[in-house]
């Protein structure tokens, strides 16, 4: 199926809104204003994906061919102000053999990227002496993305409503807050029958970091969820995914070793039904030797009274696996004792890992898996990736999953 001639309309009329050029006569009269038109640029990005998924459970095997196609433009700046309007098309453009948690196919494996257009990012920045304030529509991504990240992995990225404020001060401290009333999640742009495509409320994320020296950084972080009830999905798509997390950060670097430690507390919030409390951490160091970097991690997301940390916001398929077999930490809490090696061959990057699963409040083995990816970034405009992720299970709570990915990205 090839892409819609609605949807290409909508990303056609947005690009000429967008490159309008000004008349003489409002040249005259606002010239720097509609230099933030003239001088803007726009920018296109198409990622093609083919994503197979062998699960066992499932008598098929998922097949999804889809293409993400990504319209931007970015205005030139005046008196501090500019402004940013992106649009994403999402189309299957050959097998749609998949469950996409939208098109009813629930026969096959779950590849979370449905069909839609919408607008992605749609915002209006003031920026002044260090400090910065953004309404609107937008990616917001804090540090390694555990918390709170843009899902940039799936075809449909996760963006934010609502406003931003940063501020970098002397000697390498800043402060970022937002006020975030919608999610615009990567289900959409759409309800769909399994999953709702925004999450309401009233939500509150804090991040402040300290550069100390340098390659050393302290960070520390709050984020006040309060989620809106849609009583139309099961409990734990909206209902009972209001928190309160409190937690703080480090990453550094000494020489050829890297380390990086975090620890979190979480507990319910809002009109929760629940009442738990769950502490997170991790510890993770590296060496990088002859071209090559090794890693060796341990991340334990815990449980208590039954419900596992959650991180509903998170870039999730950056942890605990590619294969996504942990997207809801499970009630016993997990365990991810994970090693990796990474390095280049000839002008293609390289990286393997492999990671151990088990629950944290209690004896059960979740299961292994093993993660293979190669890059090439050919050029500034051309880039293609093959990955792989195999789940060996060992509990009754999951089942064998095998994924393989091809990804060619194109920009201009």
């Amino acid at each position: 199926m090839t892409v819609s001639s609605k949807s290409l309309s909508i990303i056609a009329a947005a690009a000429l809104g967008t490159c309008a050029v000004p008349t003489v006569a409002e040249e005259s009269q606002a010239p720097g204003f509609t230099n933030m038109f003239s001088d803007g640029k726009t920018s296109f990005n198409f990622r093609y994906r083919y994503e197979y998924v062998d699960q066992d459970g499932l008598s098929r095997n998922a097949k999804a061919s889809t293409l993400r196609s990504r319209l931007t433009f970015t205005s030139a700046e005046y008196r501090g102000l500019s402004f940013l309007a992106e649009f994403d098309d999402v189309t299957a453009i050959g097998s749609d053999n998949y469950n996409s948690t939208a098109n009813g196919k629930v026969q096959y494996p779950v590849v979370a990227d449905p069909e839609g257009t919408e607008v992605n990012q749609a915002w209006l920045k003031y920026a002044a002496a260090g400090a910065s304030g953004t309404y609107g529509r937008q990616r917001i991504l804090h540090g390694n993305q555990r918390f709170v990240g843009g899902v940039g992995w799936r075809q449909n990225e996760q963006t934010y409503d609502g406003f931003r404020a940063m501020y970098e001060g002397d000697h390498g401290f800043t402060v970022d807050y937002a006020y975030v009333y919608n999610i615009n999640r990567i289900f959409g742009p759409d309800d769909g029958p399994a999953q709702p495509a925004n999450h309401h409320g009233e939500n509150h994320f804090l991040r402040a970091d300290w550069k100390i020296v340098e390659n050393h950084t302290v960070s520390a972080f709050y984020y006040g969820l309060d989620i809106d009830d849609d009583l139309a999905y099961a409990p734990g798509k909206t209902v009972g995914n209001s928190s309160d997390t409190v937690g703080v950060e480090y990453n550094g670097k000494f020489g050829p070793i890297g380390a990086n430690a975090s620890y979190a507390t979480q507990s319910d919030a809002g009109d929760s039904p629940l009442s738990y409390d769950a502490d997170y951490y991790l510890l993770e160091g590296s060496f990088a030797f002859s071209g090559l970097k090794a890693s060796l991690g341990y991340e334990v997301l815990g449980a208590g009274d039954g419900v596992g940390f959650k991180t509903p916001y998170a870039t999730l398929h950056k942890f605990q696996g590619w294969a996504d077999m942990f997207l809801v930490t499970p009630g016993d809490g997990i365990e991810d004792l994970y090693v990796g090696l990474t390095g280049k061959l000839g002008p293609v990057a390289l990286g393997g890992f492999y990671h151990d699963f088990s629950a944290e409040d209690s004896s059960e083995d979740w299961g292994t898996e093993i993660d293979l990816v190669a890059t090439w970034n050919y050029s500034k405009n051309w880039m293609f990736q093959l990955k792989y992720a195999s789940f060996s299970s060992d509990s009754d709570a999951y089942t064998d999953s095998d994924k393989a990915w091809v990804t060619v990205n194109f920009k201009i």
